[in-house]
Order: C-alpha cells, then structure tokens, then sequence
C-alpha cells in the first residue's frame, strides 16, 4: 500500500502552486490589538520558534531536537482548552499553523469541520499544510469528504493555486488507508486534476504534495506524539 502511494502522489507532486500573500483579512485576531490572543502566543505558539518547525522542517530535526519539541509540544496538547484552540484559530498563519497541529496531536475531531471551514476560505498562507495534517491524521471519509469539497471548489479556480497539491495528496493518503475512492473522480482521465494541472501550467514553483503522508509516516514518525 505505502508503494502505491509513493507512486500517487508522485504523479499528484507534478502540480504547480504560487503561494498567496502573507497579508490578512479583516477577520484575522491581531495580537497587537488583543491581549488574549497574545497571552496564548506567548505560551504555545513562539516557545523556541516551534511554529517555524511544524511541517517539513520536523523530518530534519535531530533525535535530542525533535524529542524536546514533541515532549513539549504533546504536554501542552494536553494543557490547552478547546475556546484556546478556538481563539488560535482566529489568529494570523503562526497561530492556525500552531492550533492544527495542537489538534492533531490531541486528536480533537470536534474540531474536523473548523479545519475544514479554515481550509475552503484560505484566508492566510502557509497554514493549509497543517490544516491537512490534522485531517490526514483524524483520516475518517468525514475527512475525505471536506478535502474533496475543497477540490470540487478550487480546482475549478486555476488562477487560484493555494493548497490543491497538498490537499490531493491528503487525499489520496485518506483513501489510500480506507480503501475508499474519493480521488478517483478528481485523478480519472478528464477529471478536475488533470483540467487543473494544464490550466495553471504557466505558474511557477512547486510544492510539498505528499506533506501529510511523510509527516505521519516519517521514521521516526512525526506525528508519533499523537
């Protein structure tokens, strides 16, 4: 199983993605203008910069190094509430990057349609990897069916390339592990995808498709605080 989904998402991989502005919409939390918010960045966001280390960066951390981040990282899993993790998620990119990944570690599927809410609107940068490693994480067809909900939106939207590589291969990944088929219909000839692909052709750089899959599947896994 893990050969085919080798072979998925690398086929998945060839996508190209322009990452957005790291600009925020007028329904972001700013911590300047909250002190709630703020407390809750100083006590689990930026301790040792740990919101730069969650997502590929974390497969290249060092025995001593990463088991530091994931005692720490699974000790406040545990401390932190759920309106915590709700106030986080209306932060900036740090913060959301930081809560999804709380949530993941905690398994806290009350939040699965939230993460899904936040994935659809996009309204900040470099946290849709994270959002995908919760749901790749929870990896029910619930999860699937918020991914493919995604696809069926922003696939259909080439001038839009946000998180579309990294969401199929969360997808797949899902499928993969449930023996279901929801990426099918996207990666079947004449399906979304490929009508994706070649209308975004001419954007530049490429991104980490199979994000979620390494992260969960690492040695030594890196979601093994879960």
């Amino acid at each position: 199983m893990a050969d085919r989904a080798s072979g998925e998402l690398r086929g998945v991989g060839k996508g190209l993605v322009q990452s957005r502005s790291v600009s925020q919409g007028p329904g972001v939390r700013r911590a300047c203008e909250d002190a709630e918010l703020l407390d809750l960045i100083r006590r689990y966001v930026t301790p040792d910069r740990r919101y730069l280390k969650l997502g590929g960066s974390l497969l290249r951390l060092e025995g001593g190094a990463y088991d530091r981040l994931a005692r720490g990282f699974a000790e406040d899993a545990e401390l932190i509430t759920s309106h915590e993790l709700s106030v986080l998620l209306e932060g900036g990119w740090r913060e959301r990057r930081t809560a999804a990944w709380l949530i993941a570690v905690s398994n806290r599927t009350e939040f699965r349609e939230r993460l899904g809410e936040l994935l659809l609107a996009s309204e900040v940068c470099c946290a849709g990897v994270a959002y995908c490693v919760a749901l790749a994480t929870f990896g029910t067809p619930a999860d699937a069916a918020l991914l493919a909900a995604y696809l069926d939106r922003c696939l259909r939207r080439p001038g839009l390339a946000y998180d579309q590589v990294v969401v199929m291969g969360t997808l797949v990944f899902i499928d993969l592990n449930l023996g279901g088929d929801q990426a099918s219909r996207f990666l079947g000839p004449g399906g979304l995808w490929h009508q994706w692909l070649h209308d975004a052709s001419r954007m530049q750089g490429t991104a980490g498709h199979g994000g979620p899959r390494r992260l969960c599947e690492s040695d030594p896994p890196a979601l093994r605080f879960c």
